[in-house]
């Protein structure tokens, strides 16, 4: 249980920065094999993924000591900063969106504040989670019954 745990809190944590990775897919393989209380799943995957968005608003934060190292699509930067320009913080509650990791590091470059940022992205991340794990759970419902 806690090595599947583990690996599911990496996912998490890496689906949220730069790196390439989705951790839905592991979340739902979880899930499925039932090792892991589905709450503690929720609760694991939303902390470890809003950790590494606090990683990617940090980049952010320091844009200029990192400038050069990652690249992000000027497109989708510019379409970050028009959504985050009309909807401000709050736009983070779509970071759960692909566009998200962008929205987090726009987030840090306008320098929102730590504390606002964890609130409004940990919520939005573990309601993800709790949604992906309700349709899961619905589906599995549906297909074996």
């Amino acid at each position: 249980m806690m090595t599947a745990l583990l690996g599911l809190i990496a996912a998490a944590f890496l689906a949220a920065t730069p790196l390439p990775m989705q951790s839905e897919a592991v979340f739902v393989a979880l899930q499925l094999a039932g090792s892991v209380p589905v709450w503690l799943m929720i609760l694991a995957a939303g902390l470890a993924n809003t950790a590494g968005s606090a990683v990617t608003w940090g980049m952010g934060r320091g844009l200029r000591a990192l400038e050069g190292r990652f690249k992000t699509p000027a497109a989708q930067l510019a379409r970050a900063e028009a959504v985050f320009a009309r909807w401000g913080r709050w736009s983070l509650l779509l970071s759960w969106l692909p566009l998200g990791d962008v929205l987090c590091f726009v987030a840090g470059v306008l320098r929102v504040p730590l504390w606002q940022f964890l609130l409004i992205v940990g919520f939005a991340k573990t309601a993800r989670y709790a949604g992906l794990a309700a349709v899961t759970a619905g589906f599995a419902a549906w297909v074996w019954t």
